[in-house]
């Protein structure tokens, strides 16, 4: 004889699992909404605990610049100081291309989109990062257009399904090489050096000059010795009062894949 409500043990478990289902551990988020800018838009994208990326996408025939933007452009800037738990975020940027734009000059960047992977330093490796950037950069077609982007993102504890997208623009990223199998820069006038580097079979190499603040050397392919890939280096400008050796970070692209070191390009004869 029942003396009191006994309910339902069945009924019980049916109404543990919705309120799991409705109030339980949130799914975790891999990518945030798309920004949207004139001719682009962009997002935060997760592969895993310390990695992410920041991806843009680009209307038809528009560019955006590289880390370097070359004779033209703005290079992007991305602010991390926003974040939780990070000590440090390090961006890594594919290989450029070479764009002629509509005035003449020669801009070094990305058509259709890039995504900028971002090696991130948790402050403590048992906590949840949370990555908080905010991000300007420069769109252009026939005209250039700022471009801006604040997103927020929770890395994951584990893997991703945004991994893939990662690695492949991990994978378009220029490998660090040893100086002294990298190449040599020997003086080639009053104003310009010669850079040749071991050649390579595959697609033609380009090479991209990253000179201090203040200079100006471009870079431009010329005849090689056998076996050699070489290119002018011309010193465009440099600062009041600056001296040579002067440290140039270079980035070659093309034949088995990019590769980038700093060399001292040596006084001048």
């Amino acid at each position: 004889m029942r003396t009191g409500f006994e309910p339902d043990k069945g009924v019980i478990a049916a109404a543990l699992v919705a309120a799991l289902a409705a109030g339980g551990a949130k799914a975790e988020t891999f990518a945030t909404d798309w920004t949207k800018s004139a001719k682009s838009e962009a997002r935060l994208v997760a592969a895993g605990p310390d990695i992410a990326g920041f991806e843009i996408r680009l209307a038809p025939n528009a560019i955006t610049y590289w880390r370097d933007p070359g004779e033209a452009g703005v290079p992007p800037t991305l602010d991390f100081s926003g974040s939780v738990n990070v000590a440090s975020v390090a961006p890594i940027f594919p290989a450029p291309t070479r764009i002629v734009e509509a005035d003449g000059s020669v801009a070094f960047g990305w058509r259709d989109g890039v995504v900028i992977p971002l090696k991130v330093q948790p402050a403590d490796p048992a906590k949840p990062v949370m990555l908080k950037l905010h991000a300007n950069y420069a769109v252009c077609e026939k005209l250039c257009l700022p471009a801006e982007a604040t997103l927020s993102l929770t890395l994951p504890s584990g893997p991703s399904p945004e991994a893939a997208l990662v690695q492949k623009a991990l994978a378009a990223a220029p490998r660090e090489a040893e100086p002294k199998a990298f190449g040599e820069i020997v003086a080639a006038g009053k104003d310009a050096w010669r850079f040749c580097a071991p050649h390579e079979a595959g697609p033609a190499r380009d090479l991209f000059v990253e000179p201090p603040a203040g200079w100006w050397v471009t870079g431009t392919p010329v005849a090689g010795d056998k076996g050699r890939d070489c290119f002018t280096l011309t010193l465009q400008q440099k600062p009041d009062g600056a001296a040579l050796p002067v440290d140039l970070r270079l980035t070659l692209t093309g034949g088995q894949g990019p590769v980038e070191a700093r060399l001292a390009a040596p006084a001048l004869k």
